[in-house]
């Protein structure tokens, strides 16, 4: 007989809730990450180092007997909740889930145990809209060295090492430096994405890739609702505070009964996400229908993040529109995480056919 997951936060869920909270607090304010924006440096590495290295947090998924934390997917979660709210720009999706668990279907130790210290950063080097059970791009290999370009690649320009799939169904470690990494023009400037052009750059294969990528794909898929989830709460909330504080003819703005009404629709849709995203970061912890829990949470995750978004600029009125506003950024994270690990209407239809309820 299956038992019905626990998705309440734990005390010790919420005591990482709160510790990372309060570093990003210091840390990663909405001024300093437009400035980055603007700047030839996008990632905050000194933050990425406080957590990951000062926190131990890059190593989270990782046993403990292989320099990890040996934590759970529910604890990666919560990081990635507050790393949503605060936009930080860092490679914590990246390297500390989907290229850790490429890494973890592989079984190699030594570079696991390298991302695990946070002081290698690891990218899988396959487009940031990849769904979990797409057939991404591969390189071609050739007398050991890989040849070919992959586009979209999230954090490119952040890794140390790359993990690339082959057309032998290998999956190699290559060093950076022995590849060309090009920025792409990317609407979300704290996630870049860049085209990785690999030109006899020699690789390392550390296991097969196939199994190794849907299983990373499906992680990052899962535990990008999480991130979703702290986007949309962010907006929500600064949102309403606006509006109680924002006055027009003499009274709170908040007080009229339309905008009651949408932030009402709206804080419904975000409480429904979080126990979407919850029941994913619990799937993947457990293994219990995880495919289907995945799925479920992104078909919901990316409209209620851009919704909330868009009613957090359009509710905060003109100021809403400045670029000093930090509203653009939880936006353009919004619009950016809508196609991540596939779309919203790309799992459903991975949804129907896992329950047998395709269109006719």
């Amino acid at each position: 007989m299956s038992t019905q997951p626990d998705l309440l936060y734990s005390e010790e869920e919420e005591a990482l809730r709160a510790a990372v909270r309060d570093l990003l607090t210091d840390h990663c304010d909405a001024a300093g990450v437009i400035a980055r924006t603007e700047s030839d440096a996008p990632h905050d590495l000194a933050l990425w180092k406080s957590l990951a290295d000062g926190m131990g947090l890059a190593g989270l998924l990782v046993p403990e007997a292989l320099g990890g934390q040996g934590a759970t997917h529910r604890e990666a979660a919560v990081v990635l909740e507050e790393l949503g709210r605060a936009v930080a720009p860092v490679p914590y999706l990246s390297s500390a889930v989907v290229a850790t668990e490429a890494l973890l279907a592989c079984g190699d130790e030594e570079l696991l145990g390298r991302l695990a210290s946070g002081r290698t950063v690891g990218v899988l080097a396959v487009g940031l809209h990849a769904a979990p059970d797409a057939r991404p791009r591969t390189a071609r290999v050739e007398n050991g060295s890989l040849h070919g370009e992959l586009t979209g690649v999230a954090d490119a320009t952040a890794a140390d090492v790359l993990l690339v799939p082959a057309d032998d169904g290998g999956l190699y470690a290559v060093a950076a430096g022995t590849a060309t990494v090009t920025a792409q023009v990317s609407l979300d400037l704290t996630r870049p994405v860049a085209t990785v052009t690999l030109d006899g750059a020699p690789g390392r294969r550390v296991g097969d890739a196939e199994p190794a990528v849907r299983r990373a794909l499906r992680a990052g898929a899962g535990l990008l609702a999480s991130e979703q989830l702290g986007v949309a709460d962010r907006a929500l909330t600064e949102t309403v505070r606006y509006l109680k504080e924002r006055k027009q003819f003499n009274r709170p703005v908040g007080g009229f009964q339309a905008l009651k009404h949408r932030l009402a629709q709206l804080w419904l849709e975000v409480v429904s996400l979080r126990a979407a995203a919850r029941a994913a970061a619990d799937a993947l912890a457990t293994g219990a229908d995880t495919d289907v829990t995945v799925a479920v949470a992104q078909a919901y995750a990316g409209p209620v993040a851009v919704r909330a978004t868009e009613e957090a600029v359009q509710l905060h009125g003109g100021i809403g529109m400045t670029w000093e506003h930090p509203a653009h950024l939880h936006l353009k994270r919004a619009k950016a995480d809508s196609i991540a690990y596939g779309t919203a209407g790309a799992h459903r239809e991975a949804l129907a056919a896992l329950v047998d309820l395709r269109a006719p």
